[in-house]
């Protein structure tokens, strides 16, 4: 199995930098060095193959050597550094614990997300099997379905609703359904203290798959079809980027008022939204969105865990999401819920609601049809080639999520029963996915830069606010590398220690070889490389613990060879921030080659 440690990068962090929660020093950078006193600077390494951090003892001062490792992120973050940290499976939640989950940047949720009542004893909950099937599910393209089928589908949540109103506590309800995702998502749940979360990690997926799963067949069942399955919002494909038409009848069960106004009347999506409107064409719009679909289903998702996310650690709270978590997938949620801080009818501030915030993002019927094709791309990944195979490590595969089946019977399952849709009973209807063979063909700069012209990285870093296009060099590892080089070992350009308000939407962009002068309205340039997306979210309650940390990786391998730059042993970057909140610092910055 190839290895799965990948180091963060290592750079001069002051330590009050790395393990700053308190918002209030995105506003007062100066704050960042302030401890009581100037604190001192230090090296960090989180090469997991190198745990003798006795050099740095004397560097570390008051600060607490397990804090600091602690709050290192990334691919391979704090779960990789034993023993300090001990790789395990994720457990199901602590029942027993579930408490009052938070709106993200708001109050505490009004009403319980927890699951109705269980079992006085819940270890004596059962692990969920499999059941046999005789004829598959099919979920199709939403901007496809006929009349029939959105008659039916009507039907199902409409009677889904009414159990809300005639049993509340019934775990088929529609609102007890959203509730599953309020409770993993908003700090409900919580296991030896320690808030559980399934979002910006490796769980994302598999949560979402076994939702869906269970769902789908819930609705097949309030209308006594067991062929029935939810449609997917087909946004990778051009014909698909807009809300499918059946959401948007009013009158009907489908419809949900607390959207944006701009999903409606046939609107273009943007698959990368930052909760800004831009003024462009729909032409380079869907230029864009197919353009964002490449370089985060293949440029940069070469690696099992760069798709994925990286390896959860409960209560770590860094995060590091897989490509498309980031986008499309939060993108999609903000384009479609309210404008955050609009107020609604009743008076009511919005915090994004419903798509927009995570607590809420379950009330809305196209949630489920958006989470539809975030699942089909994991479907589409592993057939592209190269090393896209599900992750193999035994903490990925036997961690454990809840769930009533669509008998009302509760049941605990594992991560590594719902690699397979085909055995789970269900299959996608096939689309085309142009975005394939759309890699970007044009450049923005005429020739190579010379990175002897920008200030290095190592004067730039740590950036204590992104305020504006910041250009550096950056040293590579090796150059001119053979092609069983690339093969063995992909190149990774790694953002450490990113810190910023998690109640903001936030979305920065990284492009190689360009100066701080460059156009971002169009994507459609070899130099741009990825970009990094937060939806507005919360760890814990707390003023002044709004500070979340992330680590942000991108694959340059085929990038470089996009603008001839593999001879060179020093690149150009440039960060360019599109939405940034109250603001955004940036630890460190590396370029490191990793066998994924």
């Amino acid at each position: 199995m190839a290895s799965s440690i990948l180091p963060l990068c290592t750079t001069n962090i002051p330590s009050s930098f790395s393990n700053n929660t308190n918002s209030s020093f995105l506003s007062k950078p100066s704050q960042l060095f302030l401890h009581g006193r100037r604190s001192q600077s230090f090296k960090v390494s989180c090469n997991a193959n190198n745990n003798n951090v006795g050099e740095h003892d004397k560097n570390l001062d008051a600060v607490d050597r397990r804090n600091v490792l602690l709050g290192l992120g990334g691919l391979y973050g704090a779960a990789n550094l034993a023993p300090l940290a001990t790789a395990a499976p994720s457990p199901p939640p602590d029942f027993k614990t579930c408490s009052t989950a938070i709106i993200s940047r708001g109050p505490p949720v009004s009403y319980s997300c927890c699951p109705p009542p269980l079992p006085k004893d819940t270890s004596t909950i059962p692990y969920y099997k499999l059941p046999p099937m005789n004829k598959l599910r099919i979920r199709s393209p939403a901007h496809l379905v006929d009349e029939e089928y959105i008659a039916k589908y009507n039907l199902a949540i409409s009677r889904m609703k009414d159990l809300d109103e005639k049993e509340p506590d019934n775990p088929l309800g529609f609102k007890q359904q959203a509730n599953i995702h309020c409770a993993y998502c908003n700090d409900a749940y919580r296991i030896g203290g320690k808030v559980l979360q399934v979002h910006n990690s490796w769980l994302f997926f598999p949560f979402h798959r076994w939702y869906l799963y269970f769902y789908e067949r819930i609705l097949g069942k309030l209308i006594d079809d067991p062929t029935f399955a939810l449609p997917y919002w087909n946004w990778d494909n051009p014909k698909g980027m807009r809300l499918p038409p059946m959401f948007d009848r009013e009158g009907t069960f489908l419809y949900d008022e607390r959207r944006n106004p701009q999903v409606r009347n046939r609107t273009v999506m943007d698959l990368g939204t930052f909760g800004d409107k831009v003024d462009t064409t729909e032409l380079l719009l869907q230029t864009n969105n197919l353009i964002l679909m490449y370089r985060q289903m293949v440029t940069n998702a070469p690696c099992p865990l760069l798709f994925f996310g990286a390896r959860y650690v409960l209560g770590n709270n860094i995060e590091a999401p897989g490509t498309i978590e980031n986008i499309p997938h939060i993108p999609v949620h903000i384009w479609t819920g309210t404008v955050d801080g609009s107020t609604f009818p009743d008076g009511k501030k919005s915090y994004g609601e419903d798509m927009g915030n995570f607590y809420s993002a379950g009330l809305d019927p196209v949630f489920y049809c958006h989470h539809g094709n975030v699942d089909r791309m994991w479907n589409e990944w592993k057939t592209l080639g190269g090393k896209r195979k599900d992750l193999t490590q035994p903490e990925w595969l036997n961690s454990e999520f809840f769930f009533y089946d669509e008998n009302k019977n509760p049941y605990l399952v594992k991560i590594g029963d719902c690699l397979d849709t085909k055995k789970m009973g269900y299959d996608y209807a096939s689309s085309p996915t142009p975005w394939r063979n759309f890699k970007p063909n044009k450049n923005y700069s005429t020739g190579k830069l010379d990175p002897s012209l920008v200030t290095p990285a190592s004067k730039i870093f740590p950036i204590f606010k992104l305020d504006g296009n910041t250009s550096f060099s950056l040293d590579r590892p090796a150059s001119s590398r053979t092609q069983v080089e690339k093969d063995n070992k992909e190149e990774i350009l790694t953002f450490g220690f990113i810190k910023y308000d998690n109640r903001d939407y936030i979305r920065f962009d990284v492009y190689v070889n360009v100066d701080k002068n460059v156009k971002t309205e169009d994507l459609n340039q070899k130099e741009y490389a990825g970009s990094y997306t937060s939806l507005p979210h919360t760890h814990k309650p707390g003023d002044d613990d709004h500070i979340s940390s992330a680590t942000f990786q991108l694959a340059i391998t085929e990038l470089l060879e996009e603008l001839d730059l593999e001879k060179e042993e020093k690149i150009v970057v440039t960060l360019v921030p599109r939405k940034v909140g109250k603001g955004l610092a940036i630890g460190c910055v590396e370029i490191m080659l990793v066998d994924c």
